[in-house]
């Protein structure tokens, strides 16, 4: 890894005095839990993140701003959902809100999941939630508190970007964009992509998702009381291996699975986690990365092939690569016709923007030999998916 960014630098001496306090992860749970409200019989949910929190405290190599962005994932989460159960209280009608017919982008990560999420959101009949709205979802805001809302995610993505320069170029944060449920679904394998916490994976493997999902529900019941009903669409790689508990809160989603080489998937995403990692954990250890997710995204794979069988034909959309990846002109009214959507000429208006490069975005590069992998021990592990791959391609 090259030497570190300055800002980075700098963050990490001033932010030193306070990483005492991860000696004490309980205390500094309780101090989120005061910060975010009432949260009395809702024990569940708050125990699972004081146990990543102390799991997280634990975290080998964690920098001062580690446990910056610990404290800061813990606490958003906690607020959030204190914040929805006083909503859900003073407004009966909000879980009354149908959330009818959405469509679920997933897949692994890097095979175009944001792609298609981005070319789905140009309709305007389609709704899909922003950046912002899922940092600090709620009710329609007036407009001067909607763009303090606004101002929090902006210094969020700015602070990515400043401390991690080349983060922008894989994945793009734009505030008020379209963006996926991982910032919303509470307990996720995310973590694992900042920091080295095996001692979490027990916990999550073995995690009941429905009522996740039930809450994720809540989220967009709340973003649409009180405003014009269009269909959500909504993305998130990591939905994949939660296909069951999602289908169970959403029964008549469409889902709508992406598909790439997993080789090239994997390398990709190393790198990803790489970059957001490097600003939480040093030093790094790449192979380290590249063993841990493998593991993970394979296991994904696996559980969306197991959930797969109990999908019906016509909610189910697979898309290749190629579709999007080669031409997306071609590709585009293909995936609307799938989902049930027109494609109307305003929607081909804004494709180009939409599949465009962000401006000074540089050229994305990545080897799985950087974080000690070769492709055979990736085909190895996703041998199942694979051929189901090639059954996508010919069709």
């Amino acid at each position: 890894m090259p030497m570190d960014p300055l800002p980075l630098t700098l963050a990490n001496l001033l932010l030193g005095p306070g990483f005492r306090a991860r000696r004490a992860p309980d205390r500094a749970f309780d101090r989120l839990l005061d910060a975010a409200g009432p949260t009395e019989d809702d024990e569940r949910f708050t125990d699972g993140f004081r146990h990543l929190l102390r799991c997280w405290a634990g975290a080998e190599h964690l920098t001062p701003v580690g446990w910056l962005s610990a404290r800061g994932h813990v606490g958003r989460h906690l607020a959030n959902r204190a914040r929805i159960r006083r909503l859900l209280a003073a407004h009966p009608g909000i879980e009354r809100e149908p959330v009818e017919r959405p469509v679920f982008v997933v897949g692994l990560p890097r095979t175009a999941t944001t792609l298609t999420h981005g070319i789905l959101s140009l309709s305007a009949d389609h709704r899909c939630p922003l950046l912002w709205e899922l940092l600090t979802p709620g009710l329609e805001l007036p407009p001067e508190e909607r763009e303090k809302a606004i101002t929090t995610a902006r210094r969020l993505v700015g602070g990515i970007n400043l401390l991690s320069p080349r983060f922008r170029h894989i994945h793009n944060l734009r505030p008020e964009g379209p963006e996926e449920c991982t910032f919303a679904l509470p307990h996720t394998v995310m973590p694992l992509s900042q920091a080295v916490i095996p001692e979490y994976l027990p916990w999550h493997e073995t995690h009941d998702f429905g009522a996740d999902y039930r809450y994720l529900k809540q989220i967009y019941q709340v973003l649409q009381y009180g405003r014009p009903r269009r269909r959500w669409v909504l993305k998130s790689p990591l939905h994949l291996e939660n296909l069951d508990a999602l289908r169970a809160v959403f029964p008549d989603a469409t889902i709508v699975w992406t598909h790439r080489d997993p080789a090239t998937a994997v390398a990709s995403f190393c790198s990803l986690v790489e970059h957001g990692m490097a600003v939480n954990t040093r030093p790094l250890d790449l192979s380290r990365i590249g063993a841990t997710w493998l593991e993970l995204l394979a296991r994904s794979a696996a559980r969306g092939l197991a959930s797969r069988a109990g999908i019906p034909r016509e909610s189910l959309v697979d898309v290749p690569y190629s579709w999007l990846g080669s031409d997306p002109a071609a590709g585009a009214p293909k995936l609307y016709a799938a989902v049930g959507a027109a494609w109307t000429e305003a929607d081909a208006a804004r494709l180009p923007t939409a599949v465009a490069r962000p401006r000074g975005s540089r050229v994305h590069s990545y080897d799985l030999a950087r974080y000690g992998l070769s492709r055979a021990d990736v085909d190895a592990a996703f041998a199942d998916y694979n051929a189901l791959r090639a059954e996508v391609d010919r069709a």
